[in-house]
């Protein structure tokens, strides 16, 4: 049951076989059947993370951004702009200042592996009230770590979100949704580059478990 648990994550992966979109069936069926038990989770104060494929639920469940009832979801996730499934490395940087998942990390270097992660808003309107509001706390940014608004190119976006977009959390900080996958880099083994390195101290993913589990903890 949902009240003996303080964090609910959402994983990666293809969801009924992704054979609608990305996540729909899984988002559909937690709108009908669930939604009045995730609403009670978030409402307890708990956590919940969707990662890749855990977002595209997330978002398209309206779990994350609620729908506008006049003019419908604010966001989505859809097809990259190169039309195909990206797997690679990428430079995140976060500017983070409620989101928990995120709380102390500047810079993360994760692998994306998708093909529908491209961040697209329904206008500028909602654009700019998300981040005013704090609410597009992870970005995919060049080596330099500078987070900008025009959109960067191929492969430093890998999938041409707005804004570079890679995560999104809702008001309470305690709900967000990434295309990376930080679950594979906790530790520093599963760096591509950790055979010319001297691989020590802990995967750029693991400080977001941390955070989770320090915040019912601390």
């Amino acid at each position: 049951m949902p009240h003996n648990f303080q964090i609910l994550c959402l994983p990666g992966g293809f969801s009924y076989g992704d054979d609608v979109a990305a996540g729909r069936i899984l988002a559909n069926q937690i709108r009908h059947h669930l939604g009045e038990s995730l609403a009670e989770f978030k409402a307890a104060g708990k956590l919940i993370l969707g990662i890749c494929n855990g977002f595209q639920v997330l978002i398209k469940s309206g779990v994350l951004f609620p729908d506008d009832p006049q003019a419908g979801p604010q966001a989505t996730l859809t097809w990259n702009d190169s039309g195909q499934f990206e797997d690679r490395w990428i430079e995140l940087a976060s500017t983070a200042n409620e989101c928990v998942f995120l709380a102390g990390i500047q810079r993360m270097y994760l692998p994306v592996a998708h093909a529908e992660g491209k961040f697209v808003v329904r206008d500028a309107q909602v654009l700019n009230r998300l981040r005013d509001r704090g609410q597009l706390p992870l970005r995919y940014c060049s080596r330099d770590g500078a987070v900008r608004e025009d959109i960067l190119p191929f492969p430093e976006n890998p999938n041409g979100s707005v804004a570079n977009v890679a995560g999104a959390c809702d008001e309470s900080g305690r709900v967000l949704g990434l295309m990376p996958h930080p679950e594979r880099h906790v530790d520093p083994l599963q760096h591509p580059r950790w055979t010319r390195a001297i691989a020590e101290g802990e995967g750029d993913g693991l400080t977001l478990f941390q955070n989770a589990v320090r915040f019912f903890t601390a």
